[in-house]
């Protein structure tokens, strides 16, 4: 990548990157199998792709990929050298996989494809190394147990992440809501003004005049990002009542969180790596997918949990920051919408407030 790309990208040109500024690429908080056995050798690997070469991301995606499919292949003769082979191939696919983010917030290339690319490969790499590995021990044992098994991890892996997208979706759009009714609050004690959307552009009303006058009743109103950050909005916390329950567990969290490990100890990562490295290295292949899996779960289960007293305390806060029958009319909608309503924007009710 030349200077002048670099500089288009929104970063400064540099002859040379140092292992300091790759480690400034590194996510805030990770999995601990992330920052402890990969993220070191990673940073090293960095060195001499970022500084000699001009390999993009999306090149380093498709390599990873390819790297899978020969562990894939390993995994598919059953053998014990093969799983081994396998293993050593299916971490080095993973240290690549975590190499294409890391290059491109160094170069500034990331692009929306290229995390499309990433995500889809990531989830083709474990379809074909499930099948794989679940072929090559049913070839060995005659044990259809292993058909199962293999099944099991690609729809665990699929809940995973569907559960993911749609856990962080909700909890943005509880944060947006909760700042957007605060700033609604403010500006009617302030005097502020209102900024009313609808197909044909924005406007502005005087804060006051919006709840009283009927005419923009049916017009759906938001309010923007930026307008919420002029007035300071604070950001809502929605854990105060896991935080009170779990109380020792918040004391380990910041022990972790301290050591950039994220406090979810058995994520996708783990789960992964313990079925398609640690099995096989060990030869315990259907034990490891048994115990994965459902520690896993165990997991997945803790944050609904959390989740479930998010929108407990979500209600509580979005009731307390309410003032009249417009917002307790747009709680009730937000309850009855399916997942794609989520991205609506607040409606006022058709009907002027007491």
């Amino acid at each position: 990548m030349t200077p002048t790309e670099q500089r288009a990208n929104g970063r400064p040109a540099r002859s040379r990157y140092s292992l300091e500024d790759i480690r400034e690429t590194y996510k805030r908080r990770d999995a601990w199998w992330t920052v402890f056995l990969v993220d070191p050798l990673t940073a090293r690997l960095m060195i001499p792709v970022v500084n000699r070469t001009n390999i993009s991301p999306n090149q380093i995606s498709a390599a990873s990929f390819l790297i899978g499919c020969l562990a894939a292949a390993c995994f598919f003769f059953g053998t014990y050298p093969a799983l081994a082979g396998g293993a050593v191939l299916y971490h080095l696919s993973f240290v690549l996989d975590c190499m294409d983010g890391k290059v491109a917030r160094l170069k500034g290339t990331g692009s929306v494809f290229g995390v499309w690319l990433d995500y889809s490969l990531d989830r083709y790499r474990v379809l074909v190394c499930s099948i794989a590995l679940g072929y090559g021990q049913f070839q060995r044992t005659d044990d259809t147990l292993y058909i199962w098994l293999a099944l099991a991890i690609v729809f665990i892996d699929m809940l995973r992440y569907l559960d993911a997208l749609q856990t962080s979706k909700l909890r943005h759009e509880m944060d947006r809501r909760l700042r957007a009714v605060r700033k609604d609050r403010r500006a009617r004690q302030r005097g502020d003004q209102y900024v009313v959307t609808d197909q044909t552009g924005a406007r502005h009303v005087p804060a006051l005049a919006a709840p009283t006058q009927p005419r923009f009743y049916a017009v759906p109103v938001t309010v923007t990002s930026a307008s919420v950050r002029a007035v300071g909005a604070e950001r809502p916390d929605l854990n105060r009542e896991f935080r009170t329950r779990f109380r020792l567990w918040h004391r380990f969290r910041d022990e972790l969180t301290q050591r950039r490990v994220r406090p979810h100890l058995f994520s996708g990562v783990e789960y992964q790596m313990f079925i398609f490295i640690i099995g096989p290295l060990l030869d315990a292949v259907a034990v490891l997918i048994i115990f994965s899996s459902v520690t896993l779960l165990v997991f997945e289960a803790l944050i609904i949990y959390r989740l479930r007293l998010s929108t407990k305390e979500f209600d509580r806060e979005f009731r307390r920051v309410s003032r009249n029958r417009r917002d307790l009319m747009t709680m009730r909608m937000s309850r009855e919408a399916d997942a794609e309503a989520l991205d609506d924007p607040l409606e006022l009710e058709d009907s002027p407030a007491p």
